[in-house]
C-alpha cells in the first residue's frame, strides 16, 4: 500500500460499505445530521434533499462496517506501522488505534521539520545559474562539512580561492601552513568540517553569496529575517563584503516592530558601528540620527510640542479627534520618560484658555461671531486636561480653573448649547479629584467648587443628553468624592444646596445621595458618639487610677 493510500485510510479510520442492516432512509437523514444541514429537532427532510447531502461516512455507518474494515488494513506511517487488532471488538478498538495514529503524527512532526529543511537545503545545492561554481565537484578543491546541533549534516564542494579571498576565517583555516600539514594527494580535496552551526542553510546561503558578482541582486530575494541570519554568519567567518550587503538591504528595506528589535539587539551584539550600521540604527535611534551634530533636528520636546500645537488647530474634526486619541496613547505609552515637559503643555494650554475667555466674554455680551470656537478651546483643555492628569501634574490647571470667576459669573448669559463643553471639564476636574488622581489643597477645592458648581448644575441636563459616552454614574461619585473631601462644615453647606435642587429639578441635576447618605452620618451620628467619648475616657482613667 503506498502512502497516500494509508494517509487516506488513516483520516478517514474505517472504510465506508453500506450495512443493510440500517434502512436506506435513516442512513440519508443522519448523513445529513451530520453534515449540518438539519436541526436535530426538526423532522426528517424529502428524499430530493438528502441527495444532495455529502457522502461520507456517518458514525452509525463507521460503527455497522468496523466488523469488515478491522483486521485488513496495516497503517504504515514513516517506517513506523500500526496493525489493527484482529478481534471483532467495537468501539475502543477503533478509539485506540485512532489514539495511537495521533501520537505517530506527534512524534514525526519532528522528522518532518528536518526533511523540509534537507529538502530546501538540496534545492540549494543543486539549483545554480549557469557558469557559477558552487558545489561543482569537477572543479573544487575542498570538501566543507557542515553540521548543525539538530542533527543535519551536508558536504558540498567548494574553492579554497575564493573562500580565502572573501572570508578571514577561511583565510586563516586554509592557509599555506595549513595545507602543507594536510599533505593530501594532488586529486584529493581539502578536507574541512565546522560543527555546531545555528542554521546549515543560511551558511549555505552565506558561502553562495561568495560565487556572485551582484550581492544585491541577490539579497533582493530574501525578507529581513533571512538576512539577518547571513548578516550573523558573515560577521563570524569576516565575510565583510556579505556584511555590507546586508547592512544596506536593512537600511532600505521596511521593517516590522518584531523585526526592528531584532534588528537592533543584533547590530548591538555584533558591534558593526564602523562598517555601516549606524546608517541602519537611524531609523530607530535619534542618537544615531543626529551623531555628533545636535542641528540635525529639534529635542523631542520640541516635536512633541508641534504635534500638540497641530491637533490642537486641525480644521477637520474627525481627523482631530483620531489624532488626539493616537497622541493621547503614544504619550501615555512613554509617560516616564523626559520627553515633553511641564511647561511645554501648560504652554499649550494658556493659548487655549485665552481663546476661550475671549470668546466665551464676547458671546456673554450677545457677540455669537465665532461662537463655536467656545465648544473648540473647552474640548482642547479637556484633552490637555487628561494629559496632565496621566503624568500628575494638573494641579496647576485646578487652580488656574478654580480661579476663573469672570466665567462662571457670566455663564448663565452665554446660551447652554455652546457653554456646556466647559462643564465638561470641569466634570473631569471632580473625576481626578474623586479618584485622587488630583491632589489640591482644601482652598482651591472649595473655591472650584463655589466658582462652577452651580454652572455645573446648570449644563448637567443638557451635558448628559449631548455628550456620547458620558459616564453619569462616574462623574455623579466624582462630585461626590469632591465635596466629601472638605471639612463637614463646608460639605454641609454644598450637600444642603444639592438636596434643595435635586428636588426641584430631579432629571437635570446630577444624583449624589451617596454622599449625601456619608455627610448624613458624620454630621449626625458620629457627633452623637463623640459627645459620649468624654465620659468614656474619664471612666477609663479612674479605673486606671484605681489600680
Amino acid at each position: 500500500m503506498d502512502y497516500s493510500t494509508a494517509t487516506t485510510t488513516a483520516a478517514n479510520g474505517y472504510s465506508s460499505p453500506r450495512d443493510s442492516s440500517f434502512p436506506s432512509s435513516f442512513t440519508k437523514f443522519n448523513s445529513a445530521l451530520t453534515a449540518g444541514l438539519l436541526n436535530p429537532m426538526s423532522p426528517p427532510p424529502p428524499p430530493a434533499m438528502l441527495d444532495k447531502t455529502r457522502s461520507s461516512p456517518t458514525l452509525f455507518e463507521m460503527m455497522a462496517s468496523e466488523a469488515d474494515t478491522i483486521g485488513k488494513v496495516p497503517v504504515q506511517i514513516q517506517n513506523v506501522v500500526l496493525q489493527s487488532p484482529s478481534s471483532s471488538s467495537s468501539s475502543s478498538a477503533a478509539a485506540t488505534a485512532a489514539r495511537t495514529t495521533n501520537v505517530s503524527h506527534l512524534v514525526i512532526s519532528a522528522q518532518d521539520k528536518q526533511a523540509l529543511a534537507m529538502q530546501r537545503i538540496s534545492d540549494l545545492l543543486v539549483v545554480r545559474s549557469p557558469g557559477n561554481q558552487f558545489n561543482d565537484p569537477n572543479s573544487s578543491d575542498v570538501k566543507l562539512t557542515l553540521s548543525s546541533k539538530d542533527g543535519i549534516s551536508i558536504t558540498m564542494c567548494v574553492h579554497r580561492q575564493i573562500l580565502v579571498a572573501h572570508s578571514r576565517f577561511f583565510a586563516i583555516k586554509l592557509s599555506d601552513r595549513w595545507s602543507k600539514q594536510q599533505l593530501p594527494p594532488s586529486s584529493s580535496p581539502y578536507i574541512v568540517e565546522i560543527s555546531d552551526c545555528d542554521d546549515v542553510e543560511v551558511y549555505i546561503e552565506t558561502l553562495m553569496l561568495m560565487y556572485c558578482r551582484d550581492l544585491r541582486k541577490k539579497m533582493m530575494r530574501h525578507d529581513v529575517s533571512r538576512v539577518l541570519g547571513i548578516l550573523k554568519v558573515s560577521a563570524a567567518i569576516g565575510f565583510d563584503a556579505g556584511v555590507l550587503s546586508c547592512l544596506e538591504y536593512l537600511e532600505a528595506a521596511p521593517w516590522s516592530e518584531d523585526e526592528e528589535y531584532r534588528i537592533a539587539s543584533l547590530l548591538s551584539e555584533l558591534h558593526l558601528e564602523n562598517v555601516g550600521a549606524t546608517e541602519v540604527l537611524r531609523r530607530v535611534s535619534v542618537e544615531a540620527s543626529n551623531g555628533n551634530n545636535g542641528s540635525n533636528g529639534g529635542s523631542n520636546d520640541e516635536v512633541l510640542l508641534n504635534l500638540l500645537h497641530i491637533v490642537l488647530e486641525g480644521k477637520d474634526e474627525k481627523a482631530r479627534r483620531d489624532m488626539k486619541t493616537l497622541v493621547s496613547k503614544m504619550l501615555r505609552e512613554n509617560s516616564s520618560g523626559n520627553d515633553l515637559r511641564k511647561e511645554s503643555l501648560y504652554l499649550a494650554c494658556d493659548g487655549c484658555l485665552h481663546k476661550l475667555k475671549r470668546q466665551f466674554l464676547q458671546a456673554a455680551e450677545s457677540d455669537l461671531e465665532n461662537v463655536d470656537q467656545i465648544a473648540r478651546q473647552a474640548d482642547n483643555l479637556h484633552w490637555i486636561l487628561d494629559i496632565l492628569i496621566d503624568r500628575q501634574i494638573a494641579e496647576d490647571f485646578i487652580v488656574m480653573w478654580a480661579s476663573l470667576s469672570e466665567l462662571s459669573e457670566v455663564h448663565g448669559k452665554v446660551p447652554v448649547v455652546h457653554r456646556f463643553e466647559i462643564s465638561r471639564v470641569t466634570a473631569r476636574i471632580f473625576v481626578g479629584i474623586g479618584k485622587g488622581q488630583i491632589l489640591t489643597p482644601k482652598e482651591v477645592r472649595c473655591l472650584l467648587l463655589r466658582n462652577w458648581l452651580t454652572p455645573f448644575y446648570d449644563d448637567f441636563g443638557w451635558m448628559r443628553r449631548a455628550s456620547k459616552g458620558l459616564d453619569r454614574y462616574l462623574i455623579e461619585d466624582g462630585l461626590s468624592n469632591t465635596i466629601l473631601t472638605l471639612p463637614l462644615a463646608w460639605q454641609q453647606e454644598f450637600f444642603l444646596a444639592w438636596f434643595d435642587r435635586f428636588l426641584n429639578s430631579n432629571e437635570d441635576c446630577p444624583n449624589i445621595q451617596r454622599g449625601f447618605e456619608v455627610w448624613w452620618r458624620r454630621a449626625f451620628w458620629r457627633r452623637k458618639e463623640q459627645s459620649q467619648d468624654p465620659a468614656r475616657l474619664r471612666v477609663t482613667a479612674s479605673a486606671t487610677d484605681n489600680s
